[in-house]
């Protein structure tokens, strides 16, 4: 087993933490203060080619393995989560969705648009009744003729008001289950189609969540991703690429926690001493350290199978979880190590905090992802 990254991947480690503390870092606060989307930043990430880094290069992409994805998420997310989601979202769920599902129709149409940024993806799972329990979704597709008519309201989208293209799962035949779920590829100017904004968010509050309406949106049957009854199995598949590329978001946000409780614990003095140098800092900057040791080897397990094309479904499930909750307690204690000063945005902790807590709930909630493994190990399956 190996974990020497190559020269290509550290350069493009590199490539990635140059942007990310040159570009982001310095206005990050700024923008999350605001609640404004970052788009000065998105265009100058279009030349680096970030916004479709795993998609194959012969779709406009870089054509990333999975370890050199997450390397670039990392990064990313180190700086800001707001501006990490917007890619991650567009590449994980969108781009290569459709470039595992699609038809070469719609990947030449779709990807090369993806991949430079002139339409950025969302991702049409959640609903208001459906979070967790997401083939209970009620959105419907109504055959008629060579088209279908969409109906239905999707939650907490991310990208959903920046979005050019949305991919939307719909019921076609409730009695089926989750049998009758299709996936559409729906460009977001379609008639009928409407995204409001959702403010006052927790955290992420850079980037664009929204609430989906789809009223009598009418699509060709050309833009079904899949067939009928694939619909679940897209969302899957979306889900398995999203949650190890999460993780990976997760392991640069909890360094990020760890550079700066390092920074401040030696800057700040008590007793006469840095209190670097006392031993309950020390244990908690120890803590952090192992968390995103640890956090960072369990993404790299799960991506290095997706590079071999192994099934990574149980192992993208068990590196989301630890790293997520593994960033809510890295930010924690960096707010610990900060102290009073850690409770004021003077500081970038508390944002640390409020980014990193959603990351437990979306793509699948811890609780979720131990059904999954619980099921693993038991032969049960708990959703049945």
């Amino acid at each position: 087993m190996d974990f020497d990254l190559t020269p290509e991947q550290e350069l493009l480690r590199k490539t990635a933490r140059d942007f990310a503390d040159r570009e982001i870092a310095p206005v990050a606060r700024d923008y999350d203060r605001n609640e404004q989307f970052p788009w000065d930043i998105v265009e100058k990430m279009k030349p680096l080619g970030f916004l479709g880094a795993p998609i194959p290069e012969e779709y406009g992409g870089m054509g990333l393995d999975a370890v050199s994805y997450c390397l670039v998420l990392e990064e990313l997310a180190r700086a800001d989560s707001s501006v990490r989601s917007i890619v991650s979202v567009n590449c994980s769920l969108v781009g290569t969705t459709i470039a595992k599902w699609g038809t070469e129709e719609q990947k030449q149409t779709w990807l090369p648009k993806i991949s430079s940024g002139e339409a950025l993806g969302c991702f049409g799972l959640t609903e208001p009744g459906s979070g967790s329990d997401a083939a209970s979704l009620r959105s419907s597709a109504r055959r008629d003729g060579d088209d279908w008519i969409l109906n239905g309201t999707k939650m907490f989208i991310t990208n959903g008001t920046v979005a050019g293209l949305a991919i939307i799962m719909a019921q076609t035949e409730p009695s089926l289950g989750s049998k009758g779920i299709a996936a559409f590829l729906v460009p977001t100017t379609t008639p009928g189609f409407a995204a409001n904004e959702i403010h006052g968010k927790l955290g992420l509050r850079a980037s664009s969540t929204a609430e989906l309406v789809l009223e009598d949106v009418r699509v060709p049957n050309s833009t079904m991703l899949g067939g009928i009854g694939d619909g679940m199995k897209v969302a899957l598949s979306a889900l398995d690429n999203g949650r190890v590329g999460l993780g990976a978001s997760c392991v640069g946000l909890a360094q990020a926690c760890l550079d700066a409780a390092l920074v401040y614990s030696k800057q700040r003095e008590q007793f006469g001493k840095p209190i670097a140098s006392f031993q309950l800092i020390q244990e908690m900057l120890s803590d952090m350290f192992v968390e995103v040791e640890a956090a960072r080897l369990l993404v790299w397990r799960a991506a290095a199978l997706k590079d071999k094309g192994v099934k990574n479904t149980l192992e993208a499930s068990v590196a989301k979880f630890y790293a997520s909750e593994a960033a809510v307690k890295c930010a924690n204690l960096a707010i610990q190590v900060h102290g009073g000063y850690g409770y004021i945005d003077e500081y970038p902790v508390g944002k640390y905090l409020r980014d990193a807590r959603v990351t437990t709930l979306y793509e699948g909630t811890s609780q979720v992802q131990k059904l999954i493994i619980g099921r693993h190990l038991t032969g049960i399956n708990a959703f049945s």
